[in-house]
């Protein structure tokens, strides 16, 4: 195959590119080149410098270009779907947008979540790709397959949590090993799963070039459903530390947090998060979750440390600050109930 990439440098992307390469298949990359490049160099890469907001330029730049398959990765809006189908209606043999299954976060309707529930995203983000979908689908003429990642980690990224933003994320590894408190939303008995890139990637790959997928939305999701206690647990034996959680309700949380804390946990981490897969299995021939969250943490952390990326403890103060604060909360509501 010879495959297009918009992207191509992303935690997903790369991953896909990575085993694409490995198989002889020709990858293309376009992106503007300002983000670091993990693919090794293969005579069957190639990578194209541009940027996509610029419509004009990007739309000409394949006017005279046809791909086997498309990927677009870094769709994000409605104006950003539209230019896509210009550019490649008649160009290319399928295109594979990556979606997201935010496009139905908030209080889902059916758990596990199947791919016919309906949009209901709480967030701008989901609603934004969700409308994306719409107009890839509104054509049938043009050959659109909608992919829904949830929780895509690996090497090159880091951990999540369902609060504490992209500033703890670093931090998130080295408080568990030090057996410092960890703030859990609720009582940590939510349903989430996380799906390594690799098994990601093998689920992208399944469905390209099947005409079967066209016109289709799959999700491409972790298959271990974990509560968030089991979550943080798990991390905490791989780096060898204590799991030391601080239960607070997920409304306190939203309301006295600072925004950049607690905005994930608005949208998606707040509400059972996870998924069915039968789908792609049935379409695609996707095998199922191979990595097991466990041993793709081991691996992440791993990938952080030698990196760069995984922060001491002590640099983010504001969790331990925000701990003290409602412990001390705690305290003047436990002594007004003993004299009432």
């Amino acid at each position: 195959m010879n495959v297009l990439f918009l992207g191509g440098t992303g935690l997903i992307s790369t991953a896909i590119a990575r085993k694409l390469l490995q198989r002889g298949e020709r990858v293309t990359c376009f992106n503007r080149g300002r983000s670091e490049n993990r693919l090794p160099a293969h005579p069957n890469l190639t990578i194209i410098n541009g940027d996509r907001s610029d419509r004009a330029a990007f739309e000409a730049l394949f006017a005279d270009k046809h791909y086997d398959v498309v990927v677009d990765m870094i769709c994000f809006s409605p104006d950003d779907a539209a230019s896509s189908i210009r550019a490649f209606k008649g160009r290319c043999g399928h295109f594979i947008f990556c979606s997201t299954v935010c496009v139905y976060s908030g209080p889902p309707v059916t758990i596990p979540t199947p791919e016919s529930e309906p949009y209901h995203s709480v967030g701008g983000y989901g609603k934004n790709k969700a409308a994306c979908e719409q107009l890839f689908l509104s054509d049938p003429d043009f050959p659109a397959t909608v992919m829904r990642p949830s929780h895509s980690y690996g090497e090159g990224g880091t951990l999540i949590r369902p609060v504490g933003g992209w500033g703890s994320f670093g931090t998130f590894p080295e408080r568990l090993r030090k057996g410092l408190p960890v703030i859990v939303p609720g009582d940590g008995t939510g349903l989430w799963a996380s799906c390594h890139v690799d098994d990601v990637a093998e689920g992208f790959i399944s469905v390209m070039g099947k005409p079967a997928a066209l016109g289709e939305c799959f999700n491409i999701t972790g298959e271990e459903n974990l509560t968030w206690n089991d979550y943080h647990r798990i991390v905490a034996e791989v780096v060898g530390g204590t799991y030391n959680p601080v239960y607070i309700p997920t409304s306190v949380l939203s309301d006295l947090a600072k925004p950049d804390w607690t905005g994930g946990l608005r949208e998606i981490f707040a509400w059972p998060s996870i998924f069915t897969t039968d789908k792609i299995k049935a379409v695609g021939g996707y095998p199922g979750q191979s990595v097991s969250w466990r041993e793709g943490a081991a691996r992440t952390i791993a990938w952080m440390e030698a990196n760069g990326k995984a922060q001491p403890a002590e640099s983010d103060t504001y969790e331990g600050r925000l701990i003290a604060a409602w412990q001390a909360a705690l305290q003047t509501l436990n002594a007004f109930d003993a004299h009432d």
